[in-house]
């Protein structure tokens, strides 16, 4: 499409298949980051390979902006519905990009609660860095497993992290939706040559898009 940056697609697979090396409750496990992570949920397991995923894109890719997308949990549902993604970031202009981003391709987000300094604790372990789950889950648990990714960053990281959990909006009933391509496009669609992606990305453009003003003019047609 065009992109004149280094974009790099970090996919973090793995087979969740029963064998003699499978995760066990209590086992203790060194992440990438150099973190140690006490499993108390072996249905948590997404998130320790994508910890891995955006440890090696900060460590060895050197990346400064870090987007992880995936069917993470199913909290996700209850938290923004079936039609919204939910986004987790350390950066409000994202945020507010990523929500723009939705409205004008149709992949529609909505933001969770940013808050590690009251939900990491979630994770708190007597015998490592953190849990790979949640005590309470009641509070907030796609948000904390959001954290639990960033953790592996670090907090303090000064570059821009950003968490979308799709696993509500990529099916319909039996059937795939394609979700997140759309979004994908049109967010860094700025980064692009493609004269569409610029037009639909909410990033690097200065005052309101052509597509902003289009929406006016629309409403102000109808309203009159």
């Amino acid at each position: 499409q065009g992109f004149k940056d280094n974009l790099h697609a970090v996919f973090c697979l793995a087979e969740n298949a029963v064998g003699p090396r499978a995760t066990r409750p209590d086992d203790i496990h060194v992440l990438y980051s150099g973190k140690t992570v006490e499993i108390n949920n072996t249905d948590a397991e997404g998130r320790l390979i994508l910890a891995d995923g955006v440890a090696y894109a900060c460590k060895d890719l050197g990346a400064d902006i870090i987007l992880d997308m995936a069917t993470l949990t199913g909290a996700q549902g209850i938290a923004t519905g079936k039609y919204h993604a939910a986004v987790l970031t350390n950066n409000e202009e994202w945020e507010k990009a990523c929500v723009k981003a939705g409205r004008n391709c149709g992949d529609l987000v909505h933001p969770l609660v940013y808050c590690p300094e009251l939900h990491f604790s979630e994770f708190t372990s007597a015998v490592a860095d953190m849990k790979n789950s949640v005590a309470d889950r009641d509070n907030t648990p796609s948000s904390c497993a959001g954290l639990f990714i960033a953790s592996h960053i670090g907090f303090d990281w000064p570059g821009v992290w950003v968490h979308i959990d799709i696993a509500a909006p990529v099916h319909a009933g039996e059937r795939a939706t394609g979700y997140g391509v759309a979004l994908l496009l049109s967010l860094f669609g700025g980064a692009s040559e493609d004269p569409l992606l610029n037009l639909v990305s909410p990033l690097g453009c200065d005052g309101d898009s052509p597509l902003e003003e289009m929406e006016r003019d629309s409403k102000r047609r109808r309203l009159v």
